[in-house]
């Protein structure tokens, strides 16, 4: 089993931008998602993508600024992050799935990457 790796995640000012990746080398999952784990916090869904025709899910607190692709190529995904705020600080993970439904819960993805700091300094 080939679990995500992520990338991406640094320190940035309130209002910058940010894209996160995750790759599978080697390996294509059916359905990739993103999650985020404040301080203290329990882990919640931000977005997730199907490969086969590109559909997307958000969460509702994402308003526009958050964009999940994928390459299919490179069997990487992306999420895109802009308008960064302060409770945008988090641990981001990414999922992925052979199931082919496009799940929102962390129950529905069997693979998990090591997830990457993102840290928004206000």
């Amino acid at each position: 089993q080939v679990q995500p790796v992520e990338s991406g995640g640094r320190l940035v000012q309130a209002g910058d931008s940010l894209r996160l990746s995750c790759a599978t080398s080697g390996r294509t999952y059916i359905s990739y998602g993103w999650f985020r784990q404040a301080p203290g916090q329990e882990r919640e869904f931000v977005a997730s993508i199907r490969g086969g025709d590109g559909y997307t899910r958000y969460a509702d607190f994402v308003k526009g600024r958050f964009t999940i692709s994928r390459d299919n190529a490179e069997n990487t995904v992306y999420l895109q992050i802009n308008s960064l705020k302060p409770e945008d600080t988090a641990v981001y993970y990414c999922a992925a799935t052979n199931v082919g439904t496009i799940g929102q819960e962390a129950t529905d993805f069997g693979s998990w990457g090591q997830g990457t700091q993102v840290t928004v300094s206000s």
